[in-house]
């Protein structure tokens, strides 16, 4: 398959019985690596704000922010559909906003869909996204914008009538035009009746193995955020470990006098350096 992937293509898959795959991504060089991978969809996550840019959570990511990584990852993916987070507050005031903000995250970064949390409080603002040519990626259960509001990080739905109510949304934010649906941190027999229930594909990711595909950020299965590693992550290598057993070895190597070497200067011609009045050592 050449070019870059749709949702249509990707809808496709899943009607054949294939899993999706996606990973997020905040940069070129990273993007690059995750598309190379064969990875379908590289999220351009507000989570950018903890693991990029250092904050407590991501509630204090700009619209500019995710413009800027956005263009970034765009340049870096050639194959992958790449869907942009909408950050805090720029949605859920009004419709108008939603409409500008995705407007952006497209037009200036590049991006083939938006992604943005909520139930059935969004549902004018995805009707009208998607009645205006932008594709729209849901998110429920545990939406780290309403980190607050939940009293933390904690797993959703686990009540019947929790359960239930996502259930709902779920279903209206399928009939409000979504193409697709995020199920975070919700039990895994909640992600699976809600995706048995839908007919667009559900992207889990702490929501067990029933999901039509799954989610994680790349710098916890990377080994790269050390703050903290969710349970439903899985570590696939330990870079943190090794770039800072390679940037140990850079300082004792400048410390000792071994770097640079004369394999890693350059040179002046001789005669060039008499006029100097110097000499090759």
């Amino acid at each position: 398959m050449s070019g870059r992937l749709t949702i249509t293509q990707l809808a496709k898959k899943v009607g054949q019985g294939h899993k999706l795959t996606m990973l997020t991504a905040y940069d070129y060089p990273l993007a690059s690596l995750v598309d190379e991978a064969g990875i379908d969809m590289i999220l351009v996550g507000d989570s950018l704000g903890m693991v990029v840019l250092g904050y407590e959570d991501t509630l204090a990511v700009t619209m500019d922010d995710m413009v800027r990584h956005t263009q970034a990852v765009v340049r870096g993916a050639k194959r992958a559909l790449v869907v942009a987070d909408l950050p805090f507050l720029s949605y859920q005031i009004s419709v108008e906003d939603a409409m500008r903000n995705s407007g952006r995250l497209l037009q200036e970064g590049g991006a083939q869909a938006v992604k943005l949390e909520g139930g059935f409080h969004m549902l004018p603002a995805i009707e009208k996204l998607v009645a205006s040519g932008i594709p729209v990626m849901g998110h429920l259960g545990l939406t780290p914008q309403s980190v607050n509001q939940m009293g933390g990080f904690a797993i959703q739905g686990r009540e019947a009538q929790g359960a239930q109510r996502i259930l709902e949304e779920a279903l209206a934010i399928q009939e409000a035009g979504a193409f697709s649906l995020v199920l975070e941190g919700v039990p895994w027999q909640l992600a699976q009746l809600v995706t048995d229930k839908l007919t667009i594909p559900t992207i889990g990711i702490g929501a067990g193995p029933h999901c039509s595909g799954q989610v994680l950020v790349t710098y916890d299965i990377l080994g790269l955020f050390d703050r903290f590693t969710p349970k439903f992550v899985k570590e696939y290598a330990n870079l943190r470990e090794t770039i800072g057993t390679a940037l140990a070895a850079y300082r004792e190597d400048v410390l000792s006098g071994s770097f640079p070497a004369q394999e890693h200067s350059f040179s002046m011609k001789q005669e060039q350096l008499e006029l100097l009045g110097g000499e090759h050592k």
